[in-house]
């Protein structure tokens, strides 16, 4: 395989013929050849090639060939060579949904989204595209691509070489309609990295037998009988009790038992901080019924920790995680949340704050600041080579929620497969955000196979 960059022209010549400057059919290896099968995404059509005297590595398309496989636009582009079948590419679609503004298309993900687009376009074709733009019977998509000027503007293109997952809702995602859509890309051999939220028994199952990371796992069980939960209480004071499919800390409760005074909990309704205090554990139990169902379905109790704390307030931090080019996990950006007073959670929307984690640590270690938490980045590496490897669909990127206990130790409390990017909001965390995006499109090109020789 030989692989080059080149610039792509657009000629109106109605006939099927690739004109290919000579230092690019040199780069290719192609020096000599008389034809070809071009290109893009999963489309392709044979071409004949005629070479050209012209300096620099230069592909001038007909209008024939460049409309038999929908190239998007000119401009500078990698080419691949695999057995005479030249690529152009990488075509990479990323999934999400729309609304109906032409606008803001994507609602609350917009900029993001035209951020992967600016960024993208400079190493690929990409697009954003949702569901209902897929037309299986003819394997085209009907794309929002990023104009010069950084309008949408819709573009038929093929199938795509890799497709990166942000479908933001739970209830989509894992609806029989996006089952079926992510089996169809499959067979078809796509790429499709993440494949769907996770579920937090999932992961508590996919490291339970694996004690090198369950260790920094703390006790949990799914739906938990009312016997386990006040065994729960009696062995660590206090735990949480949590939906498995949640977010945002929504519907979290705080739980904690203390000897000869009862049970109290905390949790979050509306906009205000909620603490109950219960003479038994009965009356405990009748008010998360009454709030929950009689059956506690779907929800998962989780051994309480002792966090590290700043000004009485616990901490933990965001880990983002990503695959980089050479498919290695990395850490990317890790934000440390405060959580406000009163607060069950550290969540930003429920009064939390936001700090570096050179901030939060050096207040709370001094010196052994770099230490405790390059101790932590290896951890978070650790539990995301593990949950990938017990995984069964490909991962490109993951959000770890971590602490730091008064002991030193590392606790894993949530992953993520598709984080949000509020951390990324902080003045000194958007270089970060930038370097995320970056990591998403080299990963792009690994899985694309358009990475350059030396820099794999």
């Amino acid at each position: 395989m030989s692989l080059t960059h080149c610039n792509v022209h657009f000629s109106q010549q109605p006939d099927k013929v690739a004109y290919i400057s000579t230092a690019l059919l040199k780069s290719l290896k192609l020096s000599g050849a008389k034809s070809i099968r071009l290109r893009l995404g999963k489309d392709q059509i044979p071409a004949t090639v005629k070479p050209i005297q012209k300096a620099g590595r230069h592909l001038y398309l007909t209008s024939g060939l460049r409309n038999a496989i929908r190239v998007p636009k000119s401009g500078a582009i990698y080419l691949r060579n695999q057995d005479g079948d030249v690529q152009l590419g990488p075509l990479i679609g990323v999934l999400s949904d729309a609304t109906n503004s032409t606008t803001r298309p994507f609602g609350s993900r917009t900029g993001f989204i035209k951020q992967l687009l600016k960024e993208g376009s400079k190493k690929s074709y990409i697009f954003a595209f949702t569901p209902r733009d897929i037309n299986w019977q003819t394997d085209t998509i009907n794309g929002y691509f990023l104009s010069s000027s950084g309008e949408f503007t819709r573009k038929l293109v093929p199938l795509p070489d890799v497709i990166y997952n942000r479908l933001p809702s739970r209830r989509s995602d894992f609806s029989p309609a996006i089952n079926q859509l992510r089996e169809r890309f499959s067979r078809k051999r796509i790429p499709f990295f993440n494949w769907s939220f996770f579920n937090k028994s999932d992961i508590y199952h996919l490291l339970e037998n694996n004690p090198e990371v369950n260790r920094y796992v703390p006790e949990s069980y799914m739906n938990p009988s009312s016997e386990r939960i006040r065994g729960m209480l009696e062995r660590h004071q206090f735990a949480y009790y949590k939906p498995s499919s949640g977010s945002l800390g929504k519907g979290i409760y705080r739980l904690s038992y203390v000897p000869k005074q009862g049970y109290f909990v905390r949790y979050r309704k509306k906009n205000s901080n909620v603490l109950l205090r219960f003479t038994s554990f009965n009356s405990m139990l009748r008010m998360l019924h009454s709030n929950k169902g009689q059956t506690l379905k779907g929800y998962v109790i989780q051994q309480g920790i002792q966090l590290i704390e700043i000004d009485n307030c616990p901490i933990d931090f965001r880990f983002h995680m990503h695959k980089d080019g050479n498919n290695q996990w990395v850490v990317v950006g890790i934000g440390a949340k405060k959580a406000g007073r009163g607060s069950v959670t550290t969540h930003i929307k429920n009064g939390g704050s936001l700090m570096t984690p050179e901030q939060a640590l050096g207040r709370v270690f001094g010196d052994r600041a770099g230490e405790v938490l390059q101790r932590a980045k290896n951890v978070a590496v650790t539990l995301a080579e593990a949950i990938e490897y017990h995984h069964q669909h490909l991962l490109g990127e993951i959000g770890f929620d971590l602490g730091i206990d008064q002991d030193e130790k590392v606790w894993m409390f949530e992953a993520n497969s598709k984080p949000g990017r509020s951390i990324f909001q902080h003045p000194s965390l958007r270089a970060e955000g930038k370097a995320s995006v970056e990591h998403i499109l080299d990963h792009c090109l690994y899985l694309s196979k358009f990475r350059r020789k030396e820099e794999i």
